[in-house]
């Protein structure tokens, strides 16, 4: 069974940094894309950043582009979210997912649709003071 546990949330100042972790079991890891979503109360899930195929292939939504890395290390089965500079805006529950499907069979479709992932984790609360 495939798990995701995020780790590495907290409380931090505007313009600090923060490095989200998401463990991931029970599959082949690079065979399938990641995505880091997340959601503000009374707000729906958005994509923030997602790895689309076992080159690397990344995407992040505009909001967080210059800002927000994502990496993995297929060797752990680990994928990273580094988010420097944060902002008040950017104060969210953060979700990792993964689709069902392997990368090669949902490529193309829009990575930031929830609706293409399958399987989340229990999301890690980052939460950013002004």
């Amino acid at each position: 069974e495939r798990q995701l546990v995020e780790s590495g949330g907290g409380l931090v100042q505007t313009g600090g940094s923060l490095r989200l972790s998401c463990a991931a079991s029970g599959f082949r890891f690079d065979d399938y894309a990641m995505g880091w979503f997340r959601q503000a109360p009374g707000q729906e899930r958005e994509m923030v950043s997602c790895i689309t195929d076992s080159h690397g292939t990344t995407e992040y939504a505009d909001s967080v582009k210059g800002r927000f890395t994502i990496s993995s290390d297929n060797a752990r089965n680990r994928v990273y979210l580094q988010m420097n500079n944060l902002q008040p805006e950017d104060t969210a529950v953060y979700y990792c997912a993964t689709p069902k499907a392997i990368w090669v069979k949902v490529y193309g479709n829009d990575w930031s649709d929830p609706d293409l992932y399958d399987y989340w984790g229990q999301g890690t609360q980052v939460i950013v003071s002004s």
